[in-house]
């Protein structure tokens, strides 16, 4: 197995780099230069939004800083989390005098450096929302254990519209939790992914296996059994987020997003996403907007997640507010 790069040293920082060189609206801040802002800073008196994470794993994080979307994002080494003045850097360079919300995925180091950072600033008002949309992660009793992964990005959206708009820190922190509590994803993977210093793939999926429930970093999933058609794999990855919701509150309306894990031709996608819309419509549920592509990945794993997310007529609107990302626009 091959990788392009250097080396696996200057792997995060090559990557970057060549990042900010491509879109110019992006640079590279902060004492360790490991945290990505807008070019253009924050607009005065808007609530500042930052995440932050590994690499590995784009468009999330970085990938989703601009107007509409995020402000800041602290960027650490392949599959660790940001340093702590990364962290620092990254909240006090979103902040625009209205505070600042934290909006990552639910993984020990990137709570750890954040926290310890929320203290650190002298930003007055900093709030935090935890992306635990992953339901192979922890039952629907300990949904607060659940990982984070690419519904993650769909938080990112509202709470983003939010503050576009001008809301109060308050309520765009309450929107981003609403999203978050109203998302629910599931992976499935047929081929692991490798670190740039390994020799071996990270988790090794025997030929001809699939594993469903895995996780962004190749954690541990619900089962390993043969390969599958398409229709039986998705129709359990949507069977199974339809059991996770809570009906009453949730509703029957949803934004859906079929995502690559990294190495998976988008025909695939679009096979999957297929089967995925088939069995939401026969739940009596409507797809609002759906989203397929490559929007939170693992290295080069061969494989998809499906995120889907009730929405009501608060959320709704807040997914067709205008963003601009180097990899999600929406006008």
């Amino acid at each position: 197995m091959k990788k392009l790069m250097n080396s696996p040293s200057t792997y995060v920082d090559d990557s970057l780099s060549g990042l900010t060189f491509a879109y110019p609206d992006l640079i590279r801040a902060g004492k360790t230069g490991r945290t990505i802002v807008r070019r253009g800073g924050v607009r005065k008196g808007k609530v500042g939004i930052v995440t932050g994470g590994g690499s590995g794993h784009l468009p999330l994080f970085c990938g989703y800083v601009g107007p509409g979307l995020l402000d800041a994002c602290a960027v650490g080494n392949v599959f660790e989390g940001p340093t702590l003045q990364s962290c620092l850097d990254a909240i006090d360079m979103a902040d625009a005098g209205a505070g600042v919300l934290l909006l990552y995925g639910n993984y020990g180091g990137d709570r750890m450096n954040f926290d310890m950072a929320s203290k650190m600033t002298r930003v007055e008002q900093v709030r935090t929302v935890l992306g635990i949309d992953d339901i192979a992660s922890a039952g629907p009793h300990e949904r607060h254990k659940r990982r984070g992964v690419a519904g993650l990005t769909l938080a990112f959206k509202t709470a983003g519209a939010a503050a576009e708009g001008g809301a109060p820190l308050e309520e765009v922190t309450r929107i981003a939790q609403k999203t978050v509590e109203r998302t629910h994803s599931i992976g499935l993977a047929w081929a692991g992914c490798r670190l740039p210093s390994a020799d071996e793939p990270l988790v090794d999926i025997s030929d001809g296996d699939v594993e469903l429930g895995i996780g962004i970093h190749g954690e541990p999933g619900i089962w390993r059994r043969p390969m599958a058609t398409v229709d039986t794999l998705v129709g359990e990855m949507v069977e199974r987020i339809l059991e996770d919701r809570v009906p009453e509150s949730d509703g029957n309306k949803v934004v859906l997003m079929v995502n690559n894990l990294g190495a998976t031709p988008v025909d695939e996608l679009f096979i999957a996403y297929r089967r995925a819309h088939e069995v939401l419509t026969t739940n009596d549920i409507s797809i609002a907007r759906s989203f397929v592509g490559s929007f939170a990945t693992s290295m080069e794993m061969a494989g998809m997640s499906i995120s889907v997310c009730f929405i009501d007529d608060q959320i709704e609107p807040l997914f067709s507010a205008p963003a601009c990302s180097p990899f999600w626009s929406i006008q």
